[in-house]
């Protein structure tokens, strides 16, 4: 079925739309990184390990006096609570720092003697001049002490060369979050839980979708009617207020487990699935009811095939075309729904994924901080709309109203 669908006369058309052969290869890129990462490219723990101080800003954004002289104080504030605590306890201030890492960026062991002389500095300068101005931003003349206070802090914090200096440039070069995460790594990681979500969700669809209204269509009666009376009752209920109640009510907290976050997405995939069947239910329903009166499906009647033989042989495979639309529109549908429900704190938990981000990012919109909404509705946006590109072109290609 697939290989004569392929080199069908909708395939060849298909492919010569170059627009939609670009959106394709648009897919296929987010289809690699999935599959990159489900196969432990980035875990989910470089998601939650903090890379810098909280709300650096990304590459192309210049941080001003204040915001550079406040990530520099972040790692001294870091070392003079270290160096105090080793004090007490009799020991290095870098056995302490160690756990400070911000990932590749470890900090420097230097004798103890000159963690305190730099403190000392940096203390000096912030007390001497820097704390007597309201606004530093306003102050340009006190930018070479602001450089100074840096350089104490890269002291403390060098910033990581060669490979693991380019590691780093990945993790932030989208900036960090209010917990001091990476953006580009939580917004990357997303692709996975989205691809998850959209991929089991239109396949168990399409297919489950196809079977009932191909059914319903071939067989009529009682199965029509039976069918029929489903999915128009499950339509008259706003979808969104359907998944809710099935995630909430029927679902609770039995997949809320900290440990294994990854049963979140299972009350996902339920309520996606007893609600998405019905779009490709009613398409090939219909398509259904023009394919079995026609002359090939008569004759295998007539030859005394079995109606289920029938059904499956020769009425569903020239389904395919809108099975396969129908799988690209609810695999996109499946991916913004979930969005929707983790910015409702109703879908992903324990994890990065768009929804959570953008929720997350709504307080730092106030404050013109755009790196984590932008990230996540970036990457969201592209892909969206190399699926609609796609599935118009499919349904340009092999519905027969439109093949030349």
């Amino acid at each position: 079925m697939t290989g004569r669908l392929l080199r069908s006369r909708g395939a060849r058309k298909f492919r010569r739309n170059r627009l939609a052969m670009a959106a394709l290869g648009v897919i296929l890129l987010y289809f690699a990184t999935a599959v990159f990462l489900f196969f432990g490219g980035v875990s989910m723990e470089a998601t939650k390990e903090r890379v810098a101080p909280k709300h650096t800003p990304g590459f192309f954004q210049t941080p001003d006096l204040d915001q550079r002289l406040a990530f520099a104080m972040h790692f001294i504030s870091e070392v003079d609570s270290a160096t105090r605590l080793a004090s007490r306890r009799d020991q290095h201030p870098h056995d302490i720092l160690v756990e400070k890492a911000l990932a590749e960026r470890r900090p420097a062991r230097l004798e103890p003697q000159r963690y305190d002389e730099l403190l000392d500095e940096a203390f000096g300068i912030l007390e001497e001049e820097l704390d007597l101005v309201d606004n530093i931003a306003d102050h340009p003349e006190l930018e070479p002490r602001v450089e100074r206070v840096e350089e104490i802090a890269a002291a403390f914090f060098p910033m990581p060369t060669g490979w693991e200096g380019r590691a780093y440039w990945s993790r932030t070069f989208l900036g960090s979050d209010a917990a001091g995460q990476s953006i580009s790594i939580r917004a990357i990681y997303s692709i996975k839980v989205a691809f998850q979500i959209g991929l089991i969700t239109s396949v168990i669809s399409v297919l489950f979708g196809s079977l009932l209204g191909a059914a319903a269509a071939f067989f009529g009666g009682w199965v029509d009617h039976a069918i029929t009376w489903v999915f128009s009752t499950l339509s008259s209920i706003p979808y969104l207020v359907l998944l809710s109640v099935l995630i909430v009510v029927f679902f609770g907290t039995i997949f809320d487990d900290p440990e294994r976050p990854f049963l979140s997405l299972v009350p996902i995939y339920v309520a996606f699935c007893s609600t998405f069947w019905i779009g490709p239910c009613r398409v090939i329903r219909g398509e259904t009811m023009k394919i079995k009166e026609l002359e090939y499906v008569q004759a295998a009647t007539a030859i005394g095939f079995g109606r289920v033989y029938i059904l499956l042989k020769h009425v569903i495979p020239n389904t395919a075309h809108l099975m396969f639309i129908n799988f690209s529109l609810l695999f996109i549908g499946a991916i913004k729904s979930e969005v929707i429900l983790s910015f409702l704190g109703l879908g992903v938990k324990g994890q990065a994924s768009w929804g959570i981000m953008i929720r997350d990012a709504k307080d730092e919109v106030a404050s013109y901080f755009f790196w984590q909404i932008g990230a996540a509705t970036f990457l969201m946006f592209v892909l969206v709309l190399a699926f609609n590109i796609f599935t118009d072109a499919l349904q340009d290609a092999f519905d027969p109203r439109h093949v030349d």
